[in-house]
């Protein structure tokens, strides 16, 4: 009689790049969907947290994306994400053919294409697939991805894209129009962060308790996603960052640039933009984004919790 012996499947390897709070989160559920995750930060205590729950912590981005199907880079903007593809131990060398970059930094839908097309001629493929959702939607597999890219790229990134969306939407066949819609909710949220820290700072300055103006506020008209999301950490006197000041530094930046040569006005992200500025200007630049409330606070002499 012969004993037929269950064979052992193999786990399809994926690696992330960029293991900050988005992307440790991600390949945390990536894990979860029954991923191999192999994993590089240039920050090497980011990529620590990675061997601790099963994960490899890999040398280089080279070495992390060697024989993965997908390579997932959380990186910040264009000129990290150049890097990681196309640098010293770059990883576009050394992924396998019809393995798929899926790009999650933010950066203009120009930029976007440029690393595309470069990427494609060398027989992988490239998704553009900005992110939204903060840390705990990452960890949990439900952020909301904006993609764009051809049904191949699609089809290569499909398993990872199930991990780690909540929402998907496919936006378009070409890379950068998923660029496109990531800059026009980035203008929303900046402009929507810096609304929410100056009517803080207003109803400070009149006396009010602020957690009954947050009560308020939440359940009426007034009320949006950033307001009901960042005021607890004013709140709270929390400015540990989910989101730093710096990134919407970078991110208004870039919607100003794009509309500058459009030309278009844009005259609340302009504003937005200026009071990132100062308040990164003030020494915040790697706190949490609610930080603009404090320079507010400075500004008028007023009081904030924790203040």
């Amino acid at each position: 009689m012969t004993i037929k012996r269950k064979t052992k499947t193999a786990r399809p390897r994926i690696a992330v790049i960029g293991l900050g709070s988005m992307g440790f989160g991600m390949a945390s559920a990536l894990m979860r969907a029954g991923f191999d995750v192999a994993g590089f930060d240039v920050i090497a205590e980011n990529a620590a947290p990675l061997a601790g729950i099963g994960g490899e912590v890999a040398a280089s981005a080279a070495e992390a994306a060697r024989g993965a199907g997908a390579v997932v880079s959380v990186v910040v903007n264009a000129a990290q994400t150049e890097a990681i593809l196309f640098g010293a131990d770059g990883c576009a060398g050394v992924m396998p053919p019809g393995a798929v970059f899926i790009s999650c930094a933010t950066m203009a839908p120009d930029a976007v294409r440029g690393l595309a097309a470069k990427l494609e001629g060398s027989g992988r493929h490239y998704l553009d697939a900005p992110i939204s959702g903060g840390a705990a939607r990452a960890a949990e597999g439900r952020l909301t991805i904006l993609a764009s890219g051809s049904k191949t790229a699609f089809d290569a990134a499909r398993p990872a894209l199930k991990a780690m969306a909540g929402t998907l939407h496919e936006l378009g066949d070409e890379a950068g129009i998923g660029a496109g819609f990531k800059m026009v909710n980035q203008l929303l949220a900046g402009v929507h962060i810096a609304a929410a820290c100056e009517a803080v700072a207003f109803a400070a300055s009149m006396g009010l308790d602020l957690r009954r103006v947050y009560e308020v506020i939440t359940g009426s008209a007034g009320n949006s996603w950033m307001f009901e999301n960042r005021v607890p950490h004013i709140l709270d006197a929390d400015y540990a960052p989910r989101s730093a000041v710096n990134i919407f530094t970078k991110d208004l930046g870039i919607v100003l640039d794009m509309a500058r040569a459009t030309p278009l006005p844009v005259p609340m992200a302009g504003s937005a933009l200026q009071l990132f500025l100062m308040t990164a200007s003030a020494g915040m630049a790697r706190e949490d984004d609610a930080a603009v409330a404090k320079l507010f606070a400075r500004i008028a002499d007023i009081s904030l919790p924790g203040s």
